[in-house]
């Protein structure tokens, strides 16, 4: 089981941003968007995306990708958030000590979390990725679902 120790948020440098937008760039354009069921014949399975996956597959890969070149997993944590139309969605949010940053399949730019529109519902513990912690978000969504 991975545990890794929180030492706090990553250094904000030149260096670091260049990365994270490197990485968010490059898996973006190296996956091609589908969903679970299209690729597996089932929904929900989260896996490291082999030419193509749907949001967490993205956030798996640059979660990985990250942590490889030298960010703790304790500031690569998997988030989960509702996109202005209510539906869910899978973002990877990046621990600064500059702020939190978002990592999205759905936008090139890496953004500060206040600037992605969407409403925060949970992500991972920073002590431990196998617990996940409500973040309380509670900002009205844009819109809302609708009931189908």
């Amino acid at each position: 089981q991975i545990r890794p120790v929180d030492r706090g948020p990553a250094k904000m440098d030149d260096g670091l941003w260049a990365l994270i937008v490197r990485i968010n760039k490059g898996v973006n354009s190296a996956v091609k968007p589908m969903n679970d069921f299209d690729l597996y014949g089932k929904d929900e399975v989260w896996a490291y995306p082999k030419g193509a996956g749907d949001c967490e597959d993205y956030v798996l890969e640059k979660r990985r990708e990250l942590s490889d070149n030298g960010i703790s997993l304790s500031n690569l944590l998997m988030t989960v958030v509702r996109k202005p139309d209510g539906e869910g969605h899978a973002v990877l949010t990046v621990k600064s000590d500059k702020g939190e940053f978002i990592l999205d399949n759905q936008n090139e730019d890496v953004v500060a979390w206040t600037d992605t529109g969407y409403r925060f519902v949970k992500r991972q513990s920073q002590n431990d990725p196998n617990t996940w912690v409500s973040l309380g978000d509670s900002r009205p969504a844009v819109a809302t679902a609708s009931s189908r």
